[in-house]
């Protein structure tokens, strides 16, 4: 059976970022992506210039009404959503999961709660954090937020791995979530390299991979990241399947990217999505 995706993010034209990054991978784990644009631009707003348009809530909920129209809901398995240009889209977002979730009850959110970076900072409407905390995680059964976004939604700094682990299953238990996905982890146990994290209230697990020291960073990383754990959720893996399958795509992915090149090499390295071409052991740590 073929799996549908909603995805609801930004698009652009040349790159891959928003659903220019999310879908491709999606097809290529043999699920079907129906994508809706939040906005259209040239390209990611990271080149310093872009040309395009940010379209309304309104523009989603149009959309959304055709698919129902359509019958596509009830055949929706999953709604995928990342970056937010404000709250209002947000509010659209979290209306489009209700109504995929009222027409497919087993249906899942993840919603990949993107507002900044170490380095970057909150690069979001100052609304969004709150937006997404109070509105948006409710209503998700998944997210998979960086360490910086994470500890934005938690209000506190990390100190530890089990400190991280503690943290997630204090906001599983506030929100309602089915688990947590913390990337690009750095804490002060963790000797070298990065660690992916993923939580559930009973379990955990992580898995280390070496720091891959790119300047500038390719863009779409978290993007392609969810979409690929999502993809293969809904190919049937369990969530530490799941968790190795995608840090395994983003690192073949990034150790592939050219030196100074601001995409992922998607075409050009499209076997690491199917067939990742290097695997790190998954660690269950509690």
């Amino acid at each position: 059976m073929i799996h549908l995706v909603l995805s609801i993010q930004s698009h652009v034209a040349y790159g891959h970022v928003g659903n220019a990054a999310a879908v491709f991978p999606l097809q290529c784990l043999g699920v079907e992506a129906v994508a809706i644009h939040t906005v259209q631009f040239s390209n990611h707003t990271g080149y310093g210039e872009f040309t395009g348009q940010v379209f309304g809530a309104d523009h989603i909920r149009d959309v959304l009404k055709g698919l129902a129209a359509r019958g596509v809901l009830p055949r929706c398995a999953a709604v995928l959503s990342g970056y937010l240009g404000d709250a209002a889209i947000g509010a659209a977002i979290v209306e489009a999961v209700g109504q995929v979730k009222r027409a497919n009850p087993q249906a899942i959110y993840l919603c990949d709660p993107v507002m900044g970076d170490v380095g970057r900072g909150v690069f979001v409407h100052a609304a969004i954090p709150d937006f997404l905390r109070e509105s948006a995680l409710p209503a998700a059964d998944l997210i998979t937020p960086n360490q910086f976004e994470f500890e934005l939604l938690c209000g506190r700094t990390l100190t530890s791995t089990d400190d991280a682990i503690a943290a997630a299953r204090a906001l599983i238990a506030q929100r309602g979530l089915s688990a947590v996905v913390i990337t690009s982890l750095r804490t002060a146990d963790i000797a070298e390299g990065l660690a992916t994290l993923a939580v559930t209230a009973t379990q955990a697990w992580r898995v280390l991979t070496p720091y891959l020291d790119l300047q500038p960073l390719p863009n779409g990383m978290g993007d392609v990241f969810s979409a690929v754990l999502l993809g293969a959720r809904l190919r049937g893996a369990e969530l530490p399947q799941a968790l190795e399958h995608a840090v395994a795509t983003l690192y073949g992915l990034v150790e592939r990217t050219e030196p100074g090149a601001r995409d992922l090499p998607l075409v050009a390295a499209q076997s690491e999505i199917v067939n990742p071409s290097r695997r790190f052991p998954i660690q269950t740590i509690g």
